[in-house]
């Protein structure tokens, strides 16, 4: 699978694709692997200066990138395009997430777990997602719930103290 290294603001992220769509993302520190590409097509390479752009304050939304989901379960998907919606300075609940789902509430674990198997942080916006009450948790991604909160305060979200 292709894959791309760029800098960004906040660190080195890569980006791996398919005919299909975007399929991965790596939040920083995306170390750079022999094979990488580094001049990508036009539509990964737009996509890495919108992650630049998105990474030094100029927020972007990329619910219209094109994904490779063929390696996803239903349920990943259908999760994962719910997240879509939610905007950069937003936060929900994994229970509220659940909800908009139409999910009973013992769901809540599911959607927690597709979110922390999520091979597109950031474009996909897992870290949007709290605890109840708003308390950090589940993030998987590189540097976990410290990278979570960064992205979330660059984002302008309305964090609580602890």
């Amino acid at each position: 699978m292709p894959r791309h290294t760029f800098a960004t603001a906040l660190g080195h992220c890569a980006l791996s694709w398919s005919e299909l769509g975007v399929s991965r993302f790596e939040l920083p520190e995306a170390m750079a692997r022999p094979g990488d590409i580094t001049l990508p097509p036009p539509n990964i390479l737009s996509l890495a200066g919108r992650v630049q752009r998105h990474m030094a304050g100029d927020l972007q939304d990329f619910a219209d990138v094109s994904f490779d989901w063929s390696d996803l379960s239903e349920f990943q998907r259908q999760v994962y395009e719910a997240a879509l919606a939610v905007k950069a300075g937003f936060v929900l609940s994994y229970g509220e997430l659940t909800a908009a789902l139409g999910l009973s509430r013992g769901a809540a674990r599911a959607v927690g777990s597709a979110l922390g198997s999520n091979p597109l942080p950031l474009l996909v916006p897992c870290h949007r997602f709290v605890g109840t009450g708003g308390k950090m948790v589940g993030f998987s991604g590189q540097g976990g719930v410290a990278t979570k909160v960064r992205l979330l305060a660059l984002e302008g979200a309305q964090l609580l103290a602890e």
